[in-house]
């Protein structure tokens, strides 16, 4: 402020609120406190958006003679003096009283001395305005240089100029961050343009090497299916087993798996997902599974049509039953279409060989996995009691396998018999890590006939069982 306001009499002296919606709005300073707060008992009451930052009873202000102190009252946000916070300190006309580090500020006007305009225009010496609002170093310098610049014009009475000093500190810092953001912005553009093309590029090499080798699968498939047992055949697989490996690798690039890719009708693509539910996905099914799939789908929503219809929908209430108990067994689910397979879910189902009830088992395994069966009682006609132990059978199955497609393997063994499958590996199985699973077995034909058919049976159960509406159930 000027000299002349400065020694104007502070008789009758008024706090000025600078900031705010109540800017302009001025508090009598009593002769002894003053006190100020958000508090309705307070000499100085404060109110409106800015009054988050200010305490029920914030500080006092003390007349001290010819001037002025102001003492915190253990606010919350403090009371700051020019950007200095305080406990107790000297305040005069140059100062400004601040509530909190972001809360209302307020300036002392002593007698009918009219405060200076918030934006008035003011001559600053050329080494303040350079420090003030540099254009250069970082925005944390300029920030810390408008603060010094703002303290000193402060100090020498010259208020109000925080706002204008900062905004055009932020102005030129805008400016200065635009021009870096340009740069960057168009180092990015190319960078972009440069990735796209590479990925482009890479992507299109990516295609053209997966077409290649499926192209190779395809024809080792081919010729697997007309090949006879022996050394021809394990060349075949060998060959197969690598061109495999080569897509599963390519597979799992990152560039790759961003396009999307066909993956075959929807039974291929159903039979990949109960494939990996299972623990058997291989990259390639042998085309024939797949086409008997089909045949047995064909023949199901043909000829056979009553009898699936039947076990789908007036008896889903047992097939519920049959996949509650798989899943507290925590076994796959969508075995409980096996006993479709087996008896169509009839109780009174019986093989010419003696398998009876839903699951058809036979009376040497029901006893073994804890059924009764003797001349009182057959509980291989219990649906609950069957299901529980066929559960314990295919579960000590999967268990006995163990490697490699051991759900696949086990229903080879549900229909076959352990004995037949495990006799099957022991003479065909050359490289025990490899080739011990069902999908080798099943291209060298080393499974009895009857047992190759019925797994793809299952599979063709199993689908439909998934998606009845898709086939017209």
């Amino acid at each position: 402020m000027s000299d002349g306001t400065a020694a104007a009499s502070p008789s009758n002296a008024t706090l000025l609120c600078r900031t705010g919606a109540r800017a302009g709005s001025r508090f009598p300073l009593r002769d002894g406190i003053t006190r100020v707060g958000r508090a309705p008992d307070n000499d100085a009451v404060i109110d409106g958006p800015e009054a988050v930052m200010v305490s029920q009873y914030h500080c006092e202000i003390l007349r001290e003679g010819e001037g002025f102190r102001v003492r915190d009252c253990k606010s919350t946000n403090g009371t700051w003096i020019d950007g200095e916070r305080v406990d107790d300190g000297a305040i005069s006309p140059s100062t400004l009283v601040r509530l909190g580090q972001q809360g209302p500020e307020f300036a002392v006007v002593l007698g009918d001395a009219a405060p200076e305009p918030l934006e008035r225009t003011i001559e600053i010496h050329a080494t303040e305005a350079t420090e003030k609002v540099s254009g250069t170093g970082t925005v944390e310098e300029m920030l810390s240089a408008a603060v010094r610049s703002a303290r000193r014009m402060r100090a020498r009475g010259i208020a109000d100029q925080t706002m204008t000093i900062m905004r055009d500190v932020v102005q030129r810092a805008l400016r200065d961050s635009h021009r870096r953001q340009r740069a960057v912005r168009y180092g990015l553009v190319f960078a972009l343009l440069a990735v796209s093309g590479g990925g482009i590029w890479w992507t299109t090499k990516l295609n053209r090497e997966k077409r290649a080798i499926d192209a190779h699968i395809r024809d080792l498939e081919a010729e697997l299916q007309k090949a006879s047992q022996g050394a021809d055949t394990e060349r075949l697989i060998s060959r197969l087993s690598d061109y495999q490996e080569q897509a599963e690798l390519l597979q799992h690039n990152l560039l790759y798996r961003i396009e999307p890719h066909d993956e075959g009708d929807f039974v291929s693509r159903e039979l990949r997902s109960v494939m990996r539910e299972f623990g058997a996905e291989a990259y390639s099914i042998p085309p024939d599974f797949v086409q008997r799939v089909n045949d047995y789908i064909t023949k199901d929503c043909g000829t056979e049509r009553p009898r699936i219809a039947q076990a789908l929908h007036d008896s889903a209430d047992r097939l519920q039953t049959i996949r509650r108990i798989l899943d507290a067994e925590q076994m796959p689910e969508d075995l409980a279409y096996i006993p479709i397979v087996e008896s169509a879910l009839s109780d009174e189902a019986e093989s010419a060989a003696g398998a009876l009830g839903p699951w058809q088992l036979t009376a040497p395994t029901a006893r073994e996995y804890g059924l009764r069966v003797d001349d009182q009682a057959d509980e291989r006609k219990d649906l609950v009691k069957s299901t529980e132990a066929s559960c314990r059978y295919l579960k000590y199955l999967i268990l006995d396998f163990g490697a490699g497609s051991s759900v696949m393997l086990a229903l080879a063994a549900y229909n076959g018999g352990a004995a037949k499958v495990k006799q099957a590996v022991t003479h065909t199985v050359r490289n025990p890590i490899q080739q011990r699973n069902f999908w080798y077995l099943y291209r060298v034909r080393a499974l009895p006939l009857e047992t190759s058919e019925y797994v793809p049976k299952v599979f063709a159960a199993i689908l439909i069982g998934r998606d009845p509406r898709h086939f017209g159930f």
